[in-house]
């Protein structure tokens, strides 16, 4: 794990423990927002049963993702922690067969929740203030790059978003929404 808190995930079998969407739902609201959930709070946000919920988290736990966090109180309840505040996957182009499948795996997850968060965005975006409707941006943008300046493009897109990440803002105003801000940076054929 880097000083900053990203965990970078080179173990195939770490990355098919991820690849569910409940699973990736999960890691994203620990690590995020630093909070300890129940199976039950958990459940709530992925839309499972408390028992599902569990399991999953039983999943994540073996992986080395979450681990058990001080109890709240009676300790009949078993509380969860991320023990990242976020994660990466790093396999390189020389990654081996079984981890650029395990990495497929979790990039279909990941990507398929991202589509989904757009389109649920556009099915409710009339219903929107005109502040949000116009604030909200989803364009493709087509240019001619060498590797290095889309390195040095996409670092300082994200020393940009930095300050605004859930798990580094101090000081939330309180008309201040949960955004999801998805850039794909991909060479084409």
């Amino acid at each position: 794990m880097s000083s900053e808190g990203l965990l970078k995930i080179t173990d195939p079998s770490v990355m098919r423990a991820l690849a569910h969407p409940a699973r990736i739902a999960i890691m994203d609201h620990l690590s995020a927002t630093g909070e300890d959930a129940t199976a039950t709070e958990c459940a709530e946000m992925v839309g499972l049963s408390p028992s599902a919920t569990s399991y999953h988290l039983r999943a994540l736990a073996k992986a080395g993702l979450i681990e058990d966090a001080p109890s709240r109180g009676d300790g009949r309840e078993r509380v969860w922690r991320a023990r990242t505040r976020g994660w990466s996957l790093e396999i390189g182009p020389d990654g081996g067969s079984e981890a650029r499948a395990a990495e497929s795996a979790v990039a279909g997850v990941f990507l398929a929740q991202g589509d989904e968060r757009v389109r649920r965005w556009l099915s409710r975006s009339h219903e929107e203030t005109t502040q949000w409707y116009d604030a909200a941006l989803m364009s493709e943008f087509g240019i001619v790059i060498t590797a290095e300046e889309l390195t040095a493009l996409t670092d300082k897109m994200a020393e940009l978003l930095e300050p605004y990440k859930v798990s580094q803002r101090q000081e939330v105003p309180g008309d201040a929404r949960r955004v999801t801000c998805q850039i794909r940076a991909v060479p084409v054929d």
